[in-house]
């Protein structure tokens, strides 16, 4: 993927090396609570409010700034200063104003409006603050742990988080809200999975236009995105917490479904067509 040289975001909280109280936020994007979330069959997004939160842990010492993290942390700066030109330009297209989230880069844990955020969550999204958090460290898991390796894999994980502030602006996620709040179990993670597979879609139309914008593919780069969406499908994560698959249990959607609606927002680069994933049929997703 071509990045370098290109503008980093300014929207920006460095909080590598600083504590934070012990818990797990509420966000979208989770993977091991998403894992721990399939082995309980209970919703990722609950998990919050029963874990207790502790007293600040917070390290004085300066952390060595690590050449190679620092290269990761300088993507993922560039990454989001792509949506944000993305997203502004498609906002303005439409007669709207694009609200920029911010990026919090953090160590192990970190506080948000969601609750508390810890590595082992993966990168999520909390719509309470607005701003997509990453550990940097999640990279290497998508390497080592889910065998995603690939540059635009990462920025495709940061567009998919970055997706979950745009349905916040569209109005998607009030909508999800209210049918967790009202609907059974059921219907909630019916919802979730379009919420989910809709923020597919979104990193989708981003990659689409970012390509139009800065020319940043490279031979393999849209195939490493649709592999890190296979290797996090609910039916792959489950078959290796559980052994089985459990289909009502799904709050994410399968590893197919996540590459279709990832290629089709690609291929289309269609903004309103983002609505079809809350028009289709279930069984039709």
């Amino acid at each position: 993927m071509e990045w370098e040289g290109r503008e980093e975001s300014s929207n920006v909280e460095d909080r590598r090396g600083m504590g934070a109280k012990v818990g797990i936020a509420a966000g979208g994007g989770g993977l091991i609570v998403l894992i721990l979330a399939l082995i309980l069959n209970v919703d990722p997004q609950q998990l919050a409010q029963v874990i207790p939160q502790g007293q600040q842990q917070q390290s004085d010492t300066p952390r060595a700034k690590d050449p190679a993290e620092e290269k990761v942390a300088k993507f993922s700066k560039v990454i989001f200063h792509d949506t944000e030109v993305v997203w502004g330009k498609l906002f303005r297209d439409v007669g709207k104003k694009y609200r920029e989230p911010k990026l919090v880069l953090y160590t192990g844990r970190t506080e948000s409006a969601c609750g508390l955020g810890e590595a082992a969550m993966g990168p999520f999204y909390c719509p309470g603050d607005e701003k997509v958090y990453i550990d940097l460290a999640f990279y290497q898991d998508m390497q080592r742990k889910l065998n995603a390796p690939g540059e635009f894999a990462r920025a495709y994980v940061i567009a998919h988080e970055v997706g979950h502030h745009v349905q916040k602006l569209l109005g998607y996620s009030k909508r999800v809200d209210e049918i967790r709040r009202t609907g059974s179990k059921v219907e909630a993670n019916h919802a979730s999975v379009r919420l989910e597979l809709q923020a597919d879609y979104l990193a989708g139309v981003w990659a689409h236009h970012g390509q139009e914008q800065f020319k940043f593919l490279q031979k393999g780069d849209i195939e490493s995105a649709m592999n890190a969406a296979n290797q996090i499908g609910d039916d792959r994560l489950q078959k290796r917490a559980r052994g089985v698959v459990v289909p009502d249990a799904f709050t994410h959607g399968t590893s197919q479904q996540r590459m279709r609606w990832f290629r089709a927002g690609f291929d289309s680069g269609s903004v309103s067509g983002a609505a079809q994933l809350f028009k289709l049929p279930y069984g039709d997703l």
